[in-house]
């Protein structure tokens, strides 16, 4: 194998790869990137067997043929390289010459016979949509996820793809959920005869997958009940990048929990706020809470939404905002990360606050089909 190739273009390549690979590789093949040089390309792969990547890269290639590297150490050293002009050149006992300017590096490979493949499988279930609302759509919910790993099914971004009903469009759901809050969001789109299904994305997946989605247009999705691939359109430009990255990871297995009754069926108050303004009044608000007291108190009355938080080693904090609302006084409080995390992920400045006692959940609403359920905490 000999190739030459763009040092930012390869550099750029390698970082797209490198999340895959763990700090505690349970095989040493993989800590591995495997470059594979055939036409005008090279493929960059990597895997940890729950998880795999592959991009392509353009470059000139002398000599086809295949070989993997430790990718974190490769990709440190191309970063470092002089010259923009790199050398690439495999022996056939896996030992790898990297040439660049004055710089010479001889780096000791293993054989592409033992680099795991990447899974195939048919595109029984298949969807096609846009980067950009994917990527707003998984922002708006993701923080919601479960770290338990007690409750591994909540590890993740539950993806609900609905054929049409009577009187609706098809739709895609996302959902997330760690037992104290929840999050939802849905976006329409063309959900064919028989091709409704679900699956729940591995966090790891979840955060790899908003770090890619950004290359281009679409993306396809296919899954089947052990996998989901994603094949992500790149535009041709100075990054380096050819064709698509595919994406494949294991799902979640089991049945995620029937989030639908989480959802209050009423909420008997609902008041119109200004997103930017009611997490700025949040954060000054929290900013004397502690662990052993993290909650915000709000005391709602006619045209006024009052903040308030105390600790006893610290001190207190009160903040005022002017509202439309003429019900009856209410009080709650809240953990005041929940309440800030789905202001901070959503983009729109327009959105609806519903609560209906100190007991009962508040929820999040927006005109985009987002909502968001937060527990309320015990007043103190």
């Amino acid at each position: 194998m000999k190739f030459k190739i763009h040092r930012d273009h390869f550099s750029n390549g390698l970082q797209q790869v490198l999340n895959v690979v763990g700090s505690k590789a349970t095989m040493p093949i993989l800590s591995n990137v495997l470059i594979e040089a055939e036409g005008d390309t090279i493929s960059l792969t990597t895997t940890n067997l729950d998880l795999g990547i592959c991009a392509r890269i353009k470059a000139t290639v002398e000599e086809e043929g295949a070989v993997t590297l430790p990718v974190k150490r490769l990709a440190t050293i191309v970063k470092e390289l002089p010259n923009s002009d790199v050398s690439v050149k495999a022996s056939p006992n896996n030992q790898v010459k990297i040439a660049s300017g004055g710089s010479n590096f001889k780096i000791m490979g293993i054989s592409r016979d033992e680099f795991p493949a990447l899974p195939e499988f048919s595109d029984d279930r298949s969807f096609t949509i846009e980067q950009s609302t994917l990527a707003g759509m998984i922002k708006s919910v993701s923080y919601a996820q479960s770290s338990d790993e007690t409750r591994y099914m909540l590890n993740g971004v539950f993806f609900n793809f609905l054929e049409p009903e009577e009187g609706a469009s098809g739709r895609l759901s996302l959902v997330a959920t760690d037992g104290r809050r929840l999050a939802k969001t849905d976006h329409e789109m063309e959900v064919g005869e028989g091709m409704s299904g679900s699956l729940i994305l591995p966090a790891k997946t979840v955060s790899e997958l908003v770090r890619l989605l950004d290359k281009g247009e679409n993306l396809k999705i296919a899954f089947n009940d052990r996998r989901v691939a994603f094949q992500i359109h790149t535009k041709d430009d100075s990054n380096g990048f050819v064709g698509d990255i595919h994406l494949v990871s294991k799902v979640v297995e089991g049945n995620y929990p029937n989030y639908q009754q989480v959802i209050p069926k009423e909420t008997h108050q609902r008041i119109k706020v200004e997103r930017e303004l009611f997490l700025q009044s949040i954060h000054r608000a929290a900013l004397v809470t502690t662990d052993k007291s993290n909650q915000v108190k709000i005391q709602i009355s006619n045209n006024l939404m009052e903040l308030s938080a105390s600790s006893p080693d610290f001190g207190e904090s009160h903040e005022s905002l002017a509202i439309d609302y003429s019900g009856p006084d209410l009080q709650v409080a809240f953990n005041p990360q929940f309440l800030m995390d789905p202001l901070k992920a959503l983009t729109k400045d327009e959105l609806f606050f519903e609560l209906k006692d100190e007991v009962s959940p508040g929820v999040f609403k927006t005109l985009e089909s987002f909502l968001c359920v937060i527990m309320p905490v015990r007043l103190t």
